[in-house]
């Protein structure tokens, strides 16, 4: 039912291998409304789950960029149904906003519905219509960055500063092929063949990263972007769901002594680690893909008292 969910909104080909589904709704919410959808201060809902990866890179830049007065969020309950997610975290289950109980609603909400599968998360609704008006991960974190623009706090870091626009994005495409999707290849392949090619090619990239961090402390450039943004919830997710849940057991995010205290920071520095809910995302991962682990037991640990630890990358510049 939708990214999270796995397999429905995305398939197995007959090698085995896992396939995302790669379509999203286009429509923009631009400073000047060129879809219909203009930048406006309440207008908008920001539906996410704090278990998804892909909803956590919209509430970081959200966070980041000091937008939390001006789009409001909805969080939707880590495990759901086969349907959607459900705003069950809520008083009654309805979402006191939006006045619904599942996501659902609102994407069903749109002009002739949604046809297609999979609900996801993150999501921005107008709360003027209640409809759904784009789930475009990737789109959305950028347009945050450019077109509300207005309405961010003044100190506000430059996610996506122009002169380095070229090198974000390619080293955004690999890490989403390689770890972001990476890890989701490794969990759901359908033959031990597509699985051991996802293992190899996750693990050949986070060396890369590894090697490639040891002497800076953001992926691009001297200051953090929107490369360091897409990657991190990936990372803070590995050790408490992928490691285990998705076979990518070589070795923990904790024995990768770089990617480590990179993450470390990133978690202390700028306050990621304010976003993160390890519990909703072992629940969500143990509990919801049955068909990976059929007695939805949700393990206790990791200990992740570590993240609070200082990653001691103080020498390679400042914040």
């Amino acid at each position: 039912m939708s990214e999270e969910k796995g397999k429905q909104g995305s398939y197995v080909s007959g090698e085995g291998s896992y396939e995302r589904k790669t379509r999203y709704i286009p429509t923009r919410i631009t400073r000047d409304g060129r879809d219909g959808f203009a930048v406006e201060p309440g207008r908008y809902r920001l539906a996410v789950s704090r278990a998804c990866p892909w909803a956590h890179r919209t509430i970081l830049t959200r966070q980041l960029l000091g937008l939390e007065d001006v789009l409001s969020m909805a969080v939707a309950g880590p495990v759901h149904d086969e349907d959607s997610w459900t705003f069950d975290l809520d008083p009654g289950g309805v979402d006191p906003v939006l006045g619904i109980p599942r996501l659902k609603d609102a994407y069903d909400a749109r002009p002739g519905g949604y046809p297609e599968s999979g609900v996801t998360v993150p999501a921005i609704v107008d709360t003027t219509t209640g409809q759904v008006v784009t789930n475009d991960f990737h789109q959305i974190v950028k347009d945050l960055v450019t077109e509300w623009t207005d309405h961010q706090r003044p100190d506000a870091p430059d996610l996506w500063p122009e002169a380095l626009r070229e090198e974000i994005e390619a080293m955004s495409d690999r890490n989403y092929t390689e770890v972001n999707n990476g890890v989701y290849r490794c969990g759901f392949a359908g033959s031990q063949e597509a699985y051991d090619e996802a293992y190899d090619r996750l693990f050949a990239r986070l060396d890369e990263l590894e090697e490639h961090l040891a002497t800076r402390r953001y992926l691009v450039g001297e200051q953090l972007t929107l490369a360091d943004v897409r990657l991190w919830p990936t990372l803070v997710r590995f050790d408490a769901a992928y490691h285990g849940h998705f076979k990518c057991n070589r070795n923990k995010l904790t024995e990768m002594p770089v990617l480590w205290a990179y993450a470390r920071d990133l978690w202390q520095t700028w306050d990621f680690g304010s976003t993160v809910n390890l519990e909703h995302v072992k629940a969500h991962y143990y509990a919801t893909h049955l068909d990976i682990n059929p007695t939805g037991i949700v393990p206790k640990g990791p200990d992740t008292s570590g993240w609070e630890v200082p990653a001691g990358r103080e020498a390679l510049g400042p914040k």
